[in-house]
């Protein structure tokens, strides 16, 4: 049997990595899309664009629509199941309750009239159908195709979270041109989205690194600390 994201009818649900502070970095976290947590999932339409979703609720106009049957589907936490996807409590902790993904046709569209520049990311989660994401620079898929990112299934281990898809897996791109539209392609029901970052080719703007992150900064902090005592040793001697 097909692993689904709709667990439970009573649902519908679905991590980030941090970017630099940079003034020109928006990030999407599809929180506050839902009129209550948990409500299963609703269409995100005019949510970042002055308008509503169909939920009526509002947030930053960012001057970004995205096509009807985008939606904002409600993550699990410990102690909430609304559908059959976490963030698993990794990532940014204001993100950890909504994400986007749809239930009909192979693709949706996120528009973006002004326009960004330098790079793209997003985490997003896939049990077992590959997937696939494209900027281009006309609305709705048009025009010059700037950048592909093809996802493959990343669905791991979440212990304590009652979700098939989970973790999230951070996915990031930069790119020459300015764009107006992404392409979220794949298996409808089957992939998830979150922390849909622009101007950046590293998700979320929280601005602190996972633990992943960490150790590899920590390495590269421990190589540059033996390197400067090795220099120490060698000055000491030749002096």
């Amino acid at each position: 049997m097909r692993t689904t994201l709709k667990a439970t009818l009573a649902a519908a649900s679905m991590l980030a990595l941090p970017v630099t502070a940079n003034a020109a970095v928006v990030s999407l976290n599809f929180e506050g899309v839902n009129a209550t947590y948990p409500s299963g999932f609703a269409n995100i339409l005019g949510f970042y664009n002055g308008g509503t979703s169909s939920d009526g609720t509002s947030g930053t106009n960012y001057g970004i629509d995205f096509g009807s049957n985008a939606l904002a589907i409600c993550l699990n936490s410990q102690s909430v199941t609304c559908s059959n996807t976490s963030r698993g409590g990794f990532g940014d902790p204001n993100s950890q309750k909504g994400g986007l993904f749809f239930l009909d046709g192979s693709e949706t569209f996120m528009n973006v009239a002004a326009g960004f520049t330098t790079g793209f990311s997003f985490n997003y989660v896939s049990y077992s159908y590959s997937g696939s994401v494209s900027v281009y620079d006309g609305i709705n898929g048009t025009g010059n195709l700037l950048a592909t990112l093809n996802l493959s299934p990343n669905a791991g281990s979440c212990p304590g979270y009652n979700a098939g898809f989970c973790p999230f897996s951070a996915v990031g791109v930069n790119f020459a041109g300015t764009a107006k539209s992404v392409s979220f392609a794949g298996v409808a029901n089957q992939i998830v989205f979150d922390d849909v970052t622009f101007g950046s080719s590293t998700p979320g703007n929280g601005g602190v690194p996972e633990p992943a992150a960490w150790a590899m900064m920590l390495a590269g902090f421990g190589l540059v600390g033996a390197a400067m005592r090795r220099r120490e040793k060698v000055a000491v001697t030749f002096a």
